[in-house]
């Protein structure tokens, strides 16, 4: 009984403690998914904090065509700019390091967690296994001890009735010799059942020895093993999660590094001399204010305005040579005309309007050379088209041509005015031997003309309240003066003084053109006319209608056939 009873005990003291270990073993579980979980949300704040630097980082990245664009030659603005460009290197490193936690740290913990969980069901299932095994021997063994002291029992009363039996003399022979053999097969089955119990708490015996010596340490020992491994695993991601942040430092470093050096590449000096040389008007200070003297009889004179000192300082002085001066703007004084002025940027300084009409030029020589390897590429695509029609119409290309040969001109005139202007600003003038410029007979003799023009401009800019001129005004007078004053017109235009030119070929018009300037000639798309004067390398081809009628005609308004015995061929142009 008292074997029982330490059986019992233990039993009750190995479920306890089993239970014990799956409440441990559990919390362990539950603690190394806490810790990924708070990994996680560390990663999605660096993925967050990187997403609003980059946004910060491209909120104050200069726009395009923008102020801030133009303020980027300052150094500041250079160094300001490399800082931004740098901390959107740095808030890289936090997306690195949020990836770095993902894959390093949350996706190798998910992956122990699910192993971690099946071997501690394994180790836990194999521990209960083993109890219930051992409790099943136990429930045997009582059993047949139970039975064996049944027997014995029952043996023991078998023999009692056979001695009374025996002693009784009124009994037959036959009464107690059959209680003999019952009392003999009680003991037999007493017998039996003792050594069916001996062998149960043998076998029970080993078994509990197994149980308690060999197969509940080993799962002991294995789940202690688990254990250790969890609790060295969690030691590792925490190392790994000091490791991603140390592993940026460097190029963090360096980010911090470009900042600092952006700083250290502001120049004051520098700066100053930028905002010098953009804002610089380029005008002369102002001569001494003379004194007037007062008398009887005699009025003082009145400036423009007593109240305004731009007004007063900049009224028109005479000049020696006749004419008169631009008033001056003072510095600090506001400059009232706003918006982007006129066309020729008269209402800047000198200095200011020479460089925003050489840029202009600059801007618009590009167009024109773009235009120009577009036309040329184009050419090279008729003449592979005319030697190959199988490829393409070479007449799909002429209009295209055509439109690129009015913008060249377009462009080129464009220029010419532009440099007119820039001459003026840098009072010099295109002379006789410069190369010719234009596209059209209009503008011959512009250069020989450029004396008048540039005093006709002068007086068109003394005649503005504000002392500037408009780019209509000035505009409208180099075309008046040119016209007017071009004798390749004078001659080419005198019909009473000049022989008729005899027909040297035919011309269709490809489109209409509106004549309205002296010395050209409307015609309609699809009209036939004879051509009488061949383009001389100014962009026109003079034809005639009838007797009466003639002119010029931009010569990529018409297909152009001359006569055999002009150039000896039917020549198409």
């Amino acid at each position: 009984m008292e074997l029982g009873r330490a059986t019992l005990l233990k039993e009750q003291q190995l479920k306890d403690q089993f239970d014990n270990l799956e409440k441990h073993t559990q919390s362990g579980i539950e603690f190394v998914e806490r810790y990924s979980k708070f990994v996680k949300e560390r990663s999605d704040i660096e993925i967050s904090y990187a997403k609003q630097i980059r946004n910060l980082s491209k909120k104050y990245q200069p726009k395009k065509n923008s102020r801030e664009e133009e303020e980027n030659k300052y150094t500041s603005c250079r160094a300001f700019l490399s800082t931004l460009n740098e901390l959107n290197d740095y808030a890289g490193q936090h997306e690195v390091i949020a990836e770095n936690l993902t894959s390093q740290i949350i996706t190798e913990l998910s992956r122990y967690l699910t192993e971690l969980k099946a071997e501690r069901k394994s180790h836990f299932h194999d521990g209960r296994k083993a109890q219930q095994q051992i409790e099943s021997l136990w429930k045997q063994l009582e059993s047949s001890k139970r039975r064996f002291e049944r027997d014995c029992k029952e043996a023991d009363r078998a023999q009692q009735y056979f001695e009374r039996m025996d002693a009784d003399i009124n009994v037959t022979k036959a009464d107690v010799e059959k209680a003999r053999q019952q009392a003999q097969m009680r003991h037999q089955i007493a017998a039996d059942s003792k050594t069916e119990y001996s062998n149960y708490l043998t076998k029970f015996n080993q078994e509990q020895n197994e149980h308690y010596y060999t197969l509940i340490p080993n799962i002991f020992q294995k789940l202690q093993e688990m254990e250790e491994r969890r609790i060295e695993r969690v030691g590792v991601s925490m190392k790994t999660y000091a490791e991603v942040d140390r592993e940026v430092l460097p190029i963090v470093g360096k980010c911090l590094d470009g900042m600092t050096k952006a700083a250290e590449s502001i120049e004051p000096k520098t700066d100053s001399k930028q905002v010098v040389e953009s804002y610089k008007s380029g005008f002369e200070p102002p001569g001494d204010v003379e004194f007037e003297d007062y008398g009887p009889g005699q009025t003082m004179k009145r400036t423009v305005s007593e109240t305004s000192l731009s007004n007063s300082r900049g009224e028109a002085k005479e000049r020696p040579g006749g004419g008169k001066s631009k008033g001056k703007l003072w510095p600090f004084i506001k400059n009232k005309n706003k918006g982007s002025g006129p066309e020729d940027f008269s209402h800047l300084p000198p200095e200011q309007r020479r460089k925003k009409l050489q840029a202009k030029i600059d801007d618009i020589n590009k167009d024109i050379q773009k235009e120009m390897d577009q036309k040329d590429a184009l050419t090279k695509m008729k003449g592979v088209y005319e030697k190959n029609p199988q490829m393409g119409d070479p007449a799909s290309v002429d209009p295209r041509l055509v439109e690129m040969a009015m913008n060249i001109e377009k462009l080129q005139s464009e220029v010419q005015k532009f440099e007119g202007w820039l001459a003026e600003v840098e009072g010099r003038l295109p002379s006789r031997s410069d190369p010719p410029r234009r596209q059209s007979g209009l503008y011959e003799s512009q250069n020989s003309n450029s004396t008048m023009v540039d005093n006709n401009c002068a007086q068109d800019r003394e005649s503005s309240p504000d002392g500037s001129y408009t780019e209509e005004q000035s505009s409208e007078t180099q075309v008046k003066v040119a016209i007017a004053n071009t004798p390749e017109f004078d001659d080419e235009f005198d019909d009473g003084d000049e022989e008729t030119l005899p027909t040297i070929g035919t011309c269709k018009a490809v489109y209409s053109f509106e004549g309205h300037n002296e010395g050209t000639i409307s015609v309609t798309e699809g009209e036939l006319l004879f051509v009488i004067e061949q383009d001389k390398g100014d962009g026109w081809t003079r034809i005639r209608r009838n007797e009466e009628e003639e002119g010029y005609v931009p010569t990529s308004y018409v297909e152009v056939f001359l006569e055999t015995n002009t150039k000896g061929a039917m020549t198409y142009i």
